[in-house]
């Protein structure tokens, strides 16, 4: 679970809850996570930055596979054994992104480093193009138009780390098609289903996210709990 909160129009401050459980083997809570976004730039321009800073208090046991940085993860070894091993980590990237001809370019090189070993650096990327099926609303009220959804493709994987040595050959990558539903104009589906490239990680991992958007949810907030006596 993911809660999101526009801190300033350039920040948002992000939490993550997460947990897993394995057919046949058991199910456990993984840890929590702390994401930071933030824009430098006030405008739009033709490339746009973003700095992402992330804490993260997981255990081995996590399967959560946002990213995949490193070489290849452990998916064969039982719960029990993976959650006593503990991570605290500190994850940080480059977001680069960009819009031409209604397609959306984006990618990030992605570091990160575990607090609690000598692990060294381990490195990661993610690359994605998007576009909405039409640009121009319909003009019609309904669900199921075709500027309610969006569709792309993202290649993402593992570049290895400064103790195995920087390169993309002993960690696992996958391709994905990603398609995105506006269902309302507060609530959206996402669906990616990402396909392995090679052996080093799970043969295939579906992502599936409902995300609901509170508007104007400072303002309630002060109205609720603030300027009474």
């Amino acid at each position: 679970m993911e809660i999101e909160y526009g801190v300033t129009g350039r920040w948002t401050s992000e939490l993550y809850i997460e947990g897993q459980g394995t057919a046949g083997d058991s199910a456990v809570f993984t840890g929590w996570r702390w994401e930071n976004r933030f824009r430098p730039l006030k405008r739009e321009h033709w490339i746009n930055p973003v700095l992402y800073l992330e804490y993260e208090s997981t255990s081995e046991a996590s399967r959560i596979q946002k990213e995949i940085v490193g070489g290849a993860p452990d998916v064969e070894s039982p719960n029990a054994d993976l959650q006593a091993t503990k991570n605290h980590e500190l994850e940080g990237k480059l977001i680069l992104s960009g819009t031409s001809h209604d397609w959306n370019i984006a990618g990030n090189f992605i570091t990160e480093k575990n607090l609690l070993r000598s692990e060294g650096f381990e490195f990661g990327y993610a690359f994605g193009v998007s576009r909405p099926l039409a640009k121009l609303a319909s003009g019609a009220s309904c669900r199921f138009c075709r500027e309610n959804f969006l569709a792309g493709v993202e290649l993402y994987g593992g570049l290895g780390s400064t103790e195995d040595g920087f390169g993309a050959r002993n960690s696992a990558h996958y391709v994905a098609p990603v398609v995105s539903w506006q269902v309302s104009e507060n609530a959206s589906i996402h669906f990616s289903p990402s396909v392995a490239l090679n052996g080093l990680g799970n043969p295939m991992l579906i992502r599936f996210g409902y995300s609901y958007e509170i508007r104007g949810f400072g303002s309630r907030f002060t109205q609720w709990f603030g300027g009474r006596n």
